[in-house]
């Protein structure tokens, strides 16, 4: 399986999931044109190389590119019921997703695509409904959670089972009390159904990741309430109390915002 980030923040998410023949993306939250770009840069191409786009929940920066996706390019859209339903009412999107093309989710039950088994399980956030993917292949098991409220026993119970795995660390929550957000807003993001902080997500990994776990991505970091080497250095500080070291243990990176990753293997 191969691994590329597209693009993970407030400005558009989008994942890009390899195996043989066939490519999944998790999330659309960038546009057409720009996932072109990317899949010509890996001699790739958005029109034959990719068998089906799966969502995680309905706000802009994970769909923004859903219509034209699936009336351009002729892509399934999967998601929830409930998102499905976001989705046709949000007015991002330019484009809508023609009916033809809307094939839906329940939780806790696998999908086959190619080589590909993806699972949704819920993930709690302020969305008309939201969930995270486990997606296997190639005896691999890959989970992103993103979007996070609040630890659920679910949740834990994913990361104790990845090999590789895509996680939330949205905000410093000191930042985030200090910065200009107004009240409303900083409620809404450090709530029971907002994101997830660098500590929270370090203390997630640090109790309940295993031997098994190689590689960490961190992902969604916000723009005004986070910085990269802040969410790098609060997160192994964490790991470190709890004897697991960064780059022994397993491997942590942090994903861009609006760039995206090199291409990982996950073998």
């Amino acid at each position: 399986m191969n691994f590329i980030s597209l693009g993970s923040g407030s400005s558009g998410n989008c994942y890009l999931l390899q195996s043989g023949e066939t490519s999944i993306l998790l999330d659309a939250g960038i546009s057409a044109r720009s996932m072109k770009k990317v899949f010509k840069d890996y001699d790739m191409s958005l029109e034959e190389d990719v068998g089906a786009v799966f969502i995680t929940h309905d706000h802009a920066d994970h769909i923004k590119a859903v219509g034209d996706i699936a009336k351009d390019y002729g892509k399934t859209i999967y998601a929830t019921k409930l998102v499905h339903e976001g989705i046709a009412c949000n007015r991002c999107l330019k484009t809508d997703v023609p009916a033809d093309r809307v094939a839906f989710l329940e939780k806790g039950k696998t999908v086959e695509i190619g080589n590909f088994r993806i699972t949704p399980f819920d993930v709690p956030h302020d969305s008309r409904d939201c969930v995270g993917y486990v997606v296997e292949a190639d005896g691999v098991r890959f989970c992103l959670i993103t979007d996070v409220g609040h630890v659920t026993d679910t949740i834990r119970e994913q990361v104790g089972l990845a090999n590789y795995l895509v996680l939330e660390s949205n905000h410093d929550v000191n930042m985030l009390l200090m910065g200009k957000y107004s009240a409303f807003l900083k409620e809404r993001i450090s709530g029971e159904n907002g994101h997830l902080s660098n500590e929270q997500a370090a203390y997630l990994l640090a109790e309940y990741a295993t031997p098994q776990l190689r590689h960490v991505w961190l992902c969604h970091l916000s723009e005004e309430n986070n910085h990269p080497v802040l969410a790098r250095k609060t997160v192994e500080a964490v790991l470190r109390q709890h004897g697991i070291i960064p780059g022994v243990d397993f491997e942590l990176d942090i994903l861009k915002r609006k760039s995206p990753s090199k291409m990982y293997s996950l073998t």
